[in-house]
């Protein structure tokens, strides 16, 4: 097998049900999804250097399987293809993230990326996150799109917000506070 096929050579590539140029709205969209499974791949290698974080990493893999399904879905240029995603995963993700705000310490400053490199990694994909929910609403306002992909992505982004902070309190590494910020988070309910 060739991985170059030339057909790609004038600026075009292939969808399922069609050919659009490579900057095409739907392009942006799954390949900026392909750009965000490329570093959870990073943030996943790392985190699998630590026995306390072997259950994260685990988690990662899971998570890159489920984004290629989004760029699989997000793929079809044609209306009644079969969908991958569901809404299943992003529920995982609402429990993942409930769960890893009660083992970080509290939060009531705004928070930089760095700490560890694990923690460092899970920002990176926070912002690649964010930037390709925004490529997918973008998608969206053009096209039909599987909307379980725009949830799940939303949700995403937050999980590797938290799963950033629980990475560096399971390696005792702090959290880097922005120095000029006030406190501007409030404390939990359940706590006086």
């Amino acid at each position: 097998m060739r991985l170059y096929t030339k057909t790609g050579d004038k600026g075009q590539t292939s969808l399922i049900g069609g050919r659009v140029s490579k900057d095409d709205v739907r392009v942006e969209a799954y390949g900026t999804i392909d750009e965000l499974n490329s570093f959870v791949g990073v943030a996943q290698a790392e985190a699998a250097k630590h026995d306390e974080l072997q259950e994260l990493a685990g988690w990662l893999v899971d998570i890159q399987q489920e984004l290629f399904d989004c760029g699989s879905d997000l793929a079809y240029a044609r209306e009644g293809a079969p969908f991958k995603m569901n809404g299943e995963p992003a529920e995982r993700l609402e429990g993942w993230i409930d769960r890893y705000i009660t083992e970080a310490p509290e939060i009531t400053r705004f928070i930089l990326p760095g700490g560890s490199a694990v923690s460092s990694a899970l920002h990176v994909c926070r912002t690649v996150c964010r930037r390709a929910e925004r490529r997918v609403v973008t998608l969206a306002r053009e096209h039909a799109i599987n909307e379980d992909v725009l949830i799940y992505i939303n949700r995403l982004s937050d999980f590797f917000f938290a799963a950033a902070r629980v990475a560096n309190a399971k390696l005792a590494v702090p959290d880097t506070e922005y120095v000029r910020s006030g406190e501007v988070f409030r404390k939990r309910k359940n706590q006086s």
